[in-house]
């Protein structure tokens, strides 16, 4: 499975994140322990929402969607 994630910010709760992993449990944890450069001034990151895909593809698609401003309107709307 491939999962599309969106982290938020413990302490600022206006800064996300998205991104895809195989391992979420473990992505979550290199965030959270600093070895993310994206994230490393906003952990700890709690994680908002995921979504599985089986289709690797599909995954990066819907990725890049969310970080598009239509995709970013969608996910504080809907998730």
């Amino acid at each position: 499975m491939n999962y599309v994630h969106i982290l938020r910010s413990v302490e600022k709760p206006e800064r996300h994140y998205v991104g895809v992993t195989v391992d979420l449990r473990a992505r979550l944890k290199k965030h959270n322990a600093g070895e993310v450069s994206h994230t490393s001034k906003y952990a700890p990151c709690g994680l908002k929402t995921y979504i599985a895909f089986s289709d690797e593809g599909q995954a990066f698609a819907f990725e890049k969607y969310l970080k598009s401003a239509s995709g970013r309107a969608f996910a504080k709307k809907r998730l």
